[in-house]
């Protein structure tokens, strides 16, 4: 029988390109599995993290091998970027992308008897052919996954499929039968005619409730489970299918999956559908980090993480941008999420046929791998790829991959996610099943007040297109806070406010069919210095210790859980000056009471949201809300003056900035037309074209600090996200957050440039 040792123990590690060694190395560092090299450098505001190729380094026994011979297979569950795994000296195989299992069979590599020296070179510096080639996060290198040995017997079920199961099923409900029929497919290697596979299928208090037997060389059967349950978001009922390889009297290899059954759709007017209900999905997205920890993560920092979000109340996830662990999946089967899965191709196109081809497996890889979740109702093919420009090219890598994932699996709808500039007409559109947009009106630029609009115009315009809002979100730093809560200030008060209106402008559009918060934890991203906080993403509802959730995570509590709850705002804006305060109450329930030290300051009711204008005593007040049985309370100090720590520098900063800018524009007409005379910069060039000019470069990197409160510096930060784009296409996003004429002001600095 199959057997399974875990290797995660006892690795020696170096963080340089040491070379392949030839015994296990007695000065390298002592490390266990999971483990990455960029768990600090990737998030702590440094700027840059180290990139390349680091070796990994341990022992392992020759497993003993069953009657008859036996294969020996290593299995890495990822590696980020690339990495080679050699077996005493031997490359035994080389593999491309950070975030899917692979193995390799080192059978033949092995010792008769004895130990062998198992080495992995792992490497996540940047390469033409591997995706994601850049992005807002941090590509964290290491074995951050684990390593096992997988010892089978000659005949066994497969290990050679980009890292598949075996096994793949496809339960699907059965008016006829009354309950579900379950397709049930298997693959086995070096099976002869002895050999059989017994299908058995499990509920979910392990009684068998339908089998089969099937030749090994021909071993797709369905079967019928009458009164079959059916999975669903409050009842995620799973059944337990094994796979057993049988010779005569002998079992030799046995797998399983975890399963279960639901249909599914989506309609351009109601929205998503489960099980013939209407459901809107309404969650977050997910980073695979933590606070110095990267992406190694144990299985129960996954599982309390999927935790946490089934707490908020979301019935939907967005695991971005690439697979996850087996982990997380395991418990978004378990737990009831609606799960959209994606691959990285990401921000900017890459025409090397190489990294087409490395799409193509990855995509391979996350839909043959996860094919029997059945959390996973979506497969994302990009994200946002329209930020280094169209070309035909790009449009028909998009149906190849959406024809790809339909070829891998009809039983599940395709989408994408558009970057916000998308225009809303042209070649990028229906390629997917569904789409979705990423919006950040409100925070890179617009109003807030415009998502509702643009939602109900695109709406208008396409009936027939599914759309979701696939990212959403701003930044919120819980030492920013104040009475006036505006854009940019990285408050925890304008977080609130923000999501407070999304959340309202989502639940009166059921047709969304789904909405992903971005993001549900803050997460790492070496190359972001934003709000006094380096190295972070910091839009999560949630910081990136989980330790404190911010005011903004009760606003979606209140809407999307059920169990009655009552927040009070502001409690980390615990000194307060003024005559009056104002006091933000979340809750599900239809009535609060707010009371001043024991003292009601009234009641309201409402929807949500609940706003008290208070007056504090002086020194310490304990405030309270009342809903029912429910209470909250924090305690807020009365003082003269609020702490100068509530305030970012930068938001002042900028604010002035932007008029001195206007200063040195001087006497120039801004409402006549742009020119664009040739020879001279314009805001139609990249920024890649700008910088080849020291003075041109300085006027653009000033104007998008100010615009957007990014650093744009080449070979720095996001640099490969944004070098293709153009200043106009930059201040585009920016919309309405900018003055009026700060684009042509720019456009009349840079013309006044000659190109070189």
């Amino acid at each position: 029988m199959r057997n399974i040792i875990n290797l995660n123990e006892g690795w020696k590690f170096i963080r340089e390109d040491a070379g392949l060694p030839a015994a296990l190395p007695e000065g390298w560092e002592s490390v266990d599995l999971p483990h990455t090299w960029n768990a600090v450098d990737g998030m702590d505001g440094n700027g840059s993290y180290y990139r390349g190729r680091c070796w990994y380094a341990k022992t392992f026994p020759t497993p003993k091998q069953p009657l008859g011979g036996g294969r020996v297979y290593v299995e890495i569950l990822a590696a980020g970027q690339q990495a080679t795994v050699y077996v005493n000296g031997k490359e035994a195989v080389y593999h491309e992308g950070g975030y899917s299992t692979f193995r390799a069979d080192v059978t033949d590599l092995c010792a008769a008897e004895g130990d062998n020296l198992l080495v992995v070179a792992c490497d996540n510096s940047e390469k033409s052919s591997v995706y994601p080639q850049s992005a807002d996060f941090t590509f964290y290198g290491g074995l951050y996954r684990g390593v096992n040995l997988i010892s089978v017997p000659d005949a066994h079920f497969d290990l050679d499929y980009y890292g598949g199961p075996g096994l793949r099923v496809t339960p699907k409900p059965c008016g006829e039968c009354g309950g579900a029929k379950f397709e049930l497919e298997s693959w086995v290697t070096n099976a002869d005619e002895n050999f059989t596979v017994m299908y058995s299928v499990y509920d979910a208090q392990m009684n068998e409730v339908a089998s089969a037997v099937r030749p090994a060389g021909n071993a797709k059967v369905t079967v019928a489970v009458p009164g079959a349950r059916r999975w669903s978001i409050d009842d995620p009922y799973l059944y337990t299918v094994t796979a057993t390889l049988q010779r005569r009297n002998e079992a030799y290899d046995e797998v399983s999956a975890d399963v279960g059954v639901r249909e599914f759709s989506c309609d351009p007017q109601k929205g998503f559908i489960l099980n013939g209900e209407p459901t809107p999905l309404r969650g977050v997205s997910r980073h695979q980090d933590r606070l110095y920890q990267g992406n190694a993560l144990t299985w129960d920092d996954h599982y309390n993480d999927a935790c946490i979000i089934k707490e908020l109340g979301a019935n939907t996830i967005r695991l971005a941008h690439y697979q996850h662990s087996q982990d997380f999946y395991d418990a978004c089967d378990q737990l009831g999420f609606i799960v959209w899965a994606e691959i990285p191709f990401i921000s900017v196109f890459n025409k090397d046929p190489a990294a087409h081809e490395n799409c193509v497996s990855q995509m391979k890889e996350l839909i043959i791998q996860n094919y029997n979740h059945p959390s996973i109702c979506f497969w994302g093919v990009s994200n946002e790829i329209l930020i280094g420009g169209i070309s035909d090219k790009l449009v028909e890598n998009h149906h190849i991959l959406n024809d790809l994932a339909h070829e891998l699996d009809p039983t599940r709808l395709t989408t994408i996610a558009h970057v916000s500039m998308t225009p809303t007409d042209g070649p990028m559109h229906k390629i997917t099943d569904v789409e979705s947009y990423n919006h950040y009106f409100g925070w890179y630029g617009g109003k807030i007040e415009d998502n509702g609009p643009w939602l109900d115009k695109f709406h208008a315009e396409h009936p027939d297109i599914c759309l979701g809002v696939s990212e959403y979100g701003c930044e919120g730093i819980i030492t920013y806070h104040g009475s006036s809560p505006a854009c940019k200030d990285y408050s925890e008060e304008y977080q609130a406010l923000y999501h407070e209106h999304m959340a309202k402008v989502l639940d009166e559009r059921p047709w969304i069919w789904s909405s992903h918060v971005w993001n549900m934890f803050d997460f790492g991203c070496a190359a972001r210095n934003e709000g006094g906080v380096g190295g972070r993403n910091n839009k999560g509802l949630v910081t990136i210790d989980r330790k404190t959730k911010k005011d903004s995570y009760y606003i979606y509590k209140a809407y999307w859980n059920e169990e009655p709850m009552v927040h009070v705002c502001g409690r980390r804006y615990a000194q307060r000056a003024g005559e009056t305060t104002e006091i933000r109450v979340y809750s599900n329930q239809p009535e609060v009471e707010l009371l001043i030290n024991g003292k009601s300051a009234g009641k309201q009711t409402g929807d949500k949201v609940f706003v008290f204008t208070v007056a504090l005593e002086p020194g310490f007040n304990i405030v309270a809300a009342k809903a029912g049985e429910l209470k909250d309370v924090i305690t807020l100090e009365k003082v003269e003056q609020e702490p100068a720590i509530y305030v970012l520098p930068e938001a002042k900063d900028r604010a002035e900035g932007v008029a001195n800018w206007f200063k040195l524009v001087g006497d120039l007409d801004l409402e006549a037309p742009m020119e664009f005379p040739e020879g001279r910069y314009s805001v139609k060039d990249s920024m890649e074209t700008l910088f080849t000019s020291e003075e041109a470069g300085a006027v653009v990197s000033k104007a998008v600090k100010l615009a957007t409160n990014f650093d744009v510096k080449p070979g720095a930060g996001m640099w490969g996200m944004m070098k293709s784009m153009t200043p106009e296409g930059m201040m585009g996003m920016a919309g309405g957050m900018l003055p009026k004429g700060f684009l042509e002001s720019l456009n009349a600095k840079l013309i006044q440039i000659e190109k070189k």
